[in-house]
């Protein structure tokens, strides 16, 4: 049976790894552990295609350690134990080297299962995920190994590999291939950083094709659609699902209405309708507030219409909103406020409600002689000075007005209004 072309072309040496420059490059640490030859416990963090076995298998060739491979999703606490029963034995004389493919998958016992091993320096472990190990690596195993993150892999990084595997084909088919620059282009910039995902497309391309005279012909219109959203990196329950919303937010936060678009169609393009329209919605109230109030009931109506349509019309409704607020001024005054009161209310700083202000007013402990709440709106400008805080915290102040207009303003009516008291 033939390999697939993704196996076959897996770099042999660290100089023909694609990408991760900032670990393999010249003076990366990872390529210097790797070429001392230490064995050490790691974890290789990043989205899939990226190399992550890759240098796995070159650390297991350095160390000249026996390699064992486990996935996560998939193994179980007996299959850890009868690799572990091969340390010190013939079938592995310089040590264990276990790499162990999505460690997201393990529960804490069977992440616990390996302590003792790394300890004592039988076993070295090369963990692999794509979720943040911080999140779902046990703390003790995480303690003990080094996290080494790996990023997708860069267009033009990613050319030579797609070229690379062009000609691979071409031997295997015994044919010539004919593809333009943009082709190459097209595969290296559409698959999302995954070296992994373009070579497996060059293979479909190459094997869709039929030969005329012992030419192979390579379409753009084949490109176009075997990679059509393969550079979509997206998992509702992942990490890139959170890493977009945080992006939206922040480029809305910003000012930038052009982020706020990318990141927008970004999670649009993946199908993701709720999560943008419930986000969109905090922003009004986090980060544009007070600055513009009516922002919250416009945002209100675009994520209505959105919801209403479906995509892909909602996209428009929703674009307005994002560019909305990332024009419109900003203030964060009430979300300010309101946290440093709830910390005031969990500290315990929460005191007795002001008699005049409880439902009811008069009761068998002299009411009489209580203070009486006093109606504002009897009063002028609707306003009339009286205690509203708990005694313990009369002079806190949670709220501070906005530098933007509309909170200046307010504050200068209320600064005339109050100044007689």
């Amino acid at each position: 049976m033939e390999r697939p072309l993704a196996d076959e072309i897996r770099p042999k040496n660290l100089d023909d790894v694609v990408g991760q420059k900032h670990l393999l490059g010249k003076n990366g640490l990872l390529r210097r552990i790797i070429e001392s030859g230490t064995a050490a416990n790691m974890i290789f963090y990043g989205p899939p295609g990226t190399g992550k076995t890759t240098i796995a298998n070159l650390i297991a060739s350095k160390t000249q350690k026996q390699l064992y491979k486990l996935n996560a999703t998939t193994a179980s606490i007996a299959d850890i134990k009868e690799i572990l029963a091969n340390v010190g034995t013939i079938l592995a004389p310089g040590g264990i080297l276990l790499y162990l493919d999505e460690i997201q998958y393990f529960n804490k016992k069977q992440q616990q299962t390996l302590l003792e091993f790394m300890e004592n320096g039988s076993l070295t472990l090369i963990a692999s995920t794509t979720e943040n190990p911080y999140f779902y690596v046990y703390s003790a195993l995480l303690s003990r190994s080094t996290v080494f993150e790996f990023k997708p892999v860069q267009a033009e990084e990613m050319r030579p590999a797609v070229k690379r595997a062009f000609q691979i084909m071409g031997e295997r088919l015994q044919v010539s291939l004919q593809y333009s620059d943009a082709i190459l282009d097209s595969i290296a910039a559409s698959c999302g950083g995954d070296v992994r995902k373009a070579v497996s497309a060059v293979e479909l391309l190459c094997r869709a094709g039929v030969p005329e005279a012992g030419l192979l012909t390579i379409r753009e219109e084949d490109v176009a659609q075997v990679s059509q959203r393969s550079a979509m990196r997206y998992d509702r329950d992942g990490d890139d699902h959170y890493d977009l919303l945080s992006a939206l937010q922040k480029s809305i936060r910003g000012s930038d209405p052009d982020a706020a678009v990318y990141y927008l169609a970004r999670l649009l393009e993946a199908g993701d309708l709720l999560s943008p329209c419930r986000r969109l919605l905090v922003i009004a109230a986090e980060d544009v507030g007070l600055a513009y109030p009516q922002a919250i009931a416009i945002v209100k109506a675009c994520v209505d219409t959105a919801l209403q349509i479906g995509l892909p019309e909602a996209r428009l409704p929703l674009a307005e909103a994002a560019v909305l607020m990332a024009t419109a001024p900003k203030s964060n005054s009430a979300h300010n406020a309101i946290i440093a009161a709830m910390e005031d209310v969990r500290r315990g700083r929460s005191g007795d409600i002001p008699r005049h202000l409880k439902n009811v007013h008069a009761d068998s402990t002299g009411a009489e002689r209580a203070p009486q709440y006093r109606y504002p709106h009897n009063y002028p400008h609707h306003y009339v000075q009286q205690q509203y805080l708990p005694d313990e915290l009369v002079g806190t102040h949670y709220y501070e007005y906005g530098e933007n207009k509309t909170e200046q303003a307010a504050k200068k009516y209320w600064e005339q209004i109050k100044k007689p008291y």
